[in-house]
């Protein structure tokens, strides 16, 4: 069972990273995962959230920055050395057919940091926004997909490694949104 899980993995991964090869993705992708492409939109939810809720405003970005801490403290010091996948990067098995389009590191591929982080964020701030502004919803998911998507396509992260990132970081965000919500009730 594990080892045709597994294998389906290869083959998955496989066709995103070589099977999707082509120019523009080559050039975007790598831009996509990396983290301070996003900082103006980290900037935004910042100064938005001062902005439109005062004092709750600081609330939800230090929420925010512990939703980010919890992903990574369970994806990165528990899971990862628990699980101690190879990055498929540097998998001797598939040394001929990685495209090396980002520095591979040294780290552990399972669960995907970047997709737990992320859909964590993403989710938490969907439970938070969602009755004041709908399209959250899938822009948050489309986000946390895309960046997780470029994780197996630079060839650092299997599919199955972004799709458990993907689930534990939506847990994170919903558990978070729900402490949130119990020490904000008003919000």
């Amino acid at each position: 069972m594990i080892e045709s899980i597994q294998q389906f993995d290869i083959e998955l991964f496989l066709k995103i990273h070589r099977g999707l090869s082509n120019g523009f993705f080559d050039w975007l992708m790598p831009l996509i995962r990396n983290r301070f492409f996003w900082s103006p939109l980290y900037l935004f939810i910042v100064v938005f959230c001062i902005r439109q809720y005062k004092k709750q405003g600081y609330y939800i970005i230090g929420m925010i920055v512990f939703t980010f801490a919890m992903g990574d403290l369970i994806a990165s010091r528990v899971v990862k050395p628990w699980v101690s996948r190879v990055r498929p990067c540097n998998d001797l098995s598939l040394a001929n057919d990685i495209i090396h389009r980002v520095p591979c590191g040294s780290g552990l591929s399972f669960p995907s940091a970047h997709a737990t982080n992320h859909f964590a964020i993403a989710v938490f701030l969907i439970c938070i926004f969602y009755s004041r502004w709908k399209p959250i919803l899938p822009i948050g998911l489309f986000w946390a997909f895309i960046i997780s998507f470029a994780q197996v396509y630079v060839g650092v992260h299997y599919p199955v490694d972004v799709t458990t990132g993907a689930l534990l970081g939506m847990t994170i965000g919903i558990i978070c949104s729900r402490i949130f919500k119990k020490l904000q009730p008003d919000f």
